[in-house]
């Protein structure tokens, strides 16, 4: 039988610091909304429908108009260059583009597996006390708490754009496919890990995308310390908001 000194520490251990690690890992990827003209609208569709989107990838990814190597393009004309700055020396990044109105980056939904595990300290290179969650579906996991007490842990928001009324007539969509952890964050809490307390937030983004945008616990958003992912191509392509 355990002293009373032991059950002490028990407790006392149960009860915390205790440290926790939540990894989200599986496809999703980095995109671009960027309002453009008519013109420009008019180019890329055309040129995209004929030639597929090579050239337009990469004029979207080079931000030095000397570095763009088209394959069935001299130059893009001055209507067309929604990238190119004022002064016309570079280009921005397709990811910094001015005219952008929405920025997507995360694991699709559908996709996204959880994993959860108890640390022994706060450390960065601590080490794993317990698996809790190892590489659930989220959407697997979310049914199964709903089934057992009537919660569920994802959170839908309708849109990913804050005004709709920012998005223009004609728009560019440029998309970086990716594979791999998305989200790393940690926890300090007290007693045990409850999932009833997680909370996935969720976004719908102009592509259709449903994409895990950050996690909460107990109310309390979880820090996301970055993740590891590895690309698997860019895409892009042109439409109309009507």
């Amino acid at each position: 039988m355990a002293s009373s000194e032991e059950k002490t520490e028990l407790v006392e251990a149960i009860k915390g610091p205790r440290y926790y690690r939540i990894r989200l890992y599986g496809y999703g990827g980095e995109g671009a909304y960027v309002n453009i003209s008519k013109e420009a609208y008019d180019f890329w569709n055309k040129h995209t429908d004929d030639f597929g989107d090579s050239d337009f990838i990469t004029y979207m990814v080079n931000d030095d108009p000397e570095d763009c190597d088209f394959e069935e393009l001299q130059d893009v004309p001055q209507g067309a260059d929604f990238l190119r700055v004022e002064d016309g020396e570079y280009k921005n990044q397709w990811y910094e583009a001015e005219n952008e109105f929405c920025h997507q980056n995360g694991v699709t939904y559908n996709t996204a597996s959880i994993e959860v595990e108890e640390l022994d300290s706060d450390d960065y290179n601590a080490d794993i006390v317990a698996t809790l969650i190892d590489g659930e579906d989220v959407g697997e996991i979310n049914d199964r708490v709903f089934e057992e007490s009537e919660i569920e842990i994802t959170n839908w928001s309708d849109s990913s754009v804050d005004d709709p009324g920012l998005i223009g007539g004609y728009v560019a969509e440029m998309y970086s496919s990716e594979k791999g952890c998305f989200f790393e964050g940690r926890l300090e809490i007290t007693g045990n890990f409850d999932v009833k307390q997680l909370k996935i937030n969720i976004n719908e983004y102009p592509n259709g995308d449903d994409i895990v945008e950050g996690i909460e616990y107990a109310g309390e958003e979880v820090d996301n310390d970055g993740g590891d992912t590895t690309g698997k191509g860019y895409s892009a392509c042109v439409w109309k908001n009507h």
